[in-house]
């Protein structure tokens, strides 16, 4: 799924409609709901917006973040005026991102696009930023994904996933090593998702 500068549009244009993916949905029941005010979410590499807008629908403050000033365009698309005061965009690359304190940082089939000379500084940067009692919901890719071999990419073993995470308490983690598809076409994930808790 390697994209080139225009090859976004017609990812987005692909996954029109799709349903928001099962990581967020699964994170959102790990919070309560008894609290006051709207908590703040971080969409990192908010793609076509389905989850940002979610995320909207259920009350929380978004700060969406992506590289391509057309993801910020489909997600502006999909949210209604009234959910827009709880909305805030960022155009800029991972190694540029500026974070700010969230009660959850999503990043689904991100951050795997940083490039692997940024990535450390990267996660501390979301390490850092999550509240006490936040959560990080993401997914890291294995070293037996079949995009392994880009340069510009980052992928990890399971090893140095839970080295990674020490800082947080897992709440839930699973490995997917297996063929499949992608919008691209066939390909063999080698994918860790991961929800966890900052202590």
């Amino acid at each position: 799924m390697t994209q080139e500068d225009n090859g976004w549009e017609d990812y987005y244009r692909k996954i029109t409609g799709r349903a928001p993916r099962q990581l967020l949905l699964n994170a959102l029941t790990y919070f309560a709901d008894d609290v006051d005010g709207p908590r703040q979410a971080i969409d990192l590499g908010c793609g076509d917006g389905t989850e940002s807008a979610l995320l909207l629908q259920h009350g929380w403050k978004v700060l969406a973040i992506d590289g391509e000033s057309a993801a910020i365009k489909h997600l502006l698309e999909k949210v209604p005026a009234e959910n827009q005061i709880r909305l805030q965009t960022q155009v800029a690359k991972f190694k540029d991102v500026v974070l700010l304190p969230a009660d959850l940082i999503h990043a689904s089939l991100s951050i795997l696009f940083c490039e692997p000379d940024y990535f450390a500084a990267l996660w501390q940067k979301i390490v850092d930023a999550i509240k006490p009692g936040g959560r990080f919901a993401g997914q890291f890719f294995g070293v037996r994904d079949s995009w392994a071999n880009e340069p510009d990419m980052t992928f990890h073993t399971e090893e140095q996933v839970r080295e990674m995470l020490e800082e947080l308490e897992i709440e839930s983690f699973h490995e997917q090593d297996e063929d499949g598809n992608a919008v691209s076409g066939p390909k063999h994930w080698h994918v860790f998702t991961v929800i966890a808790r900052k202590k």
